[in-house]
């Protein structure tokens, strides 16, 4: 950087500074002509107080009278914090009774079948022959590992295991299903 240049940017940030400073120093002022204007109003002394408690109670005595000339507001018939009244209606009289129904009998409850499915049969070598186990899916994901002879979801009864099948015997009606392997 050149020394004209330096010395050109300090001049500069001088000028800056001064005007900034000139800027607040001398606040901007309007003339306020209408309070010169004003008449000055002595407050001590007692006339002076009793002028003044005379004249508000001049303006007093005009303010009620303009209110009493002021048209009054319309009384609203809506409530809206109440509810309309209802209209209470009759049934018409009947002549005649219509005839009753029996009761229907109540019809048999039967149990939902529950969703069952056979994923996998384990078979396990022993002197006595193969032991099956198969293992079936039920609702909410569960598991029963069961042999023959054992219960599912507390409806069935395992009664044969074959290679890719199942055999249940129902408890409650006595029926037989078969699950297979896909």
């Amino acid at each position: 950087m050149t020394t004209t240049r330096a010395a050109a940017y300090l001049g500069g940030g001088a000028l800056l500074i001064a005007w900034f400073a000139a800027a607040g120093s001398a606040p901007f002022q309007e003339t306020d002509a209408p309070l010169r204007d004003r008449a000055a109003v002595r407050t001590s002394g007692s006339d002076t107080l009793q002028s003044l408690a005379s004249d508000v109670q001049a303006q007093a005595g005009r303010l009620r009278d303009r209110l009493a000339r002021a048209p009054m507001p319309q009384q609203s018939s809506r409530n809206p914090f109440a509810f309309a009244p209802r209209e209470i209606r009759t049934a018409p009289p009947q002549t005649t009774r219509p005839p009753a129904i029996a009761p229907a009998a109540p019809a048999a409850v039967v149990a939902p079948v529950p969703a069952l499915t056979l994923i996998g049969i384990a078979e396990e070598p022993s002197p006595e022959g193969l032991h099956r186990t198969a293992m079936i899916a039920g609702a909410d994901d569960t598991l029963y590992m069961v042999m023959e002879g054992q219960a599912v979801a507390e409806r069935y009864r395992v009664t044969a295991i074959g290679a890719d099948a199942v055999q249940l015997e129902d408890l409650l009606t006595g029926a037989v299903r078969r699950l297979a392997l896909r």
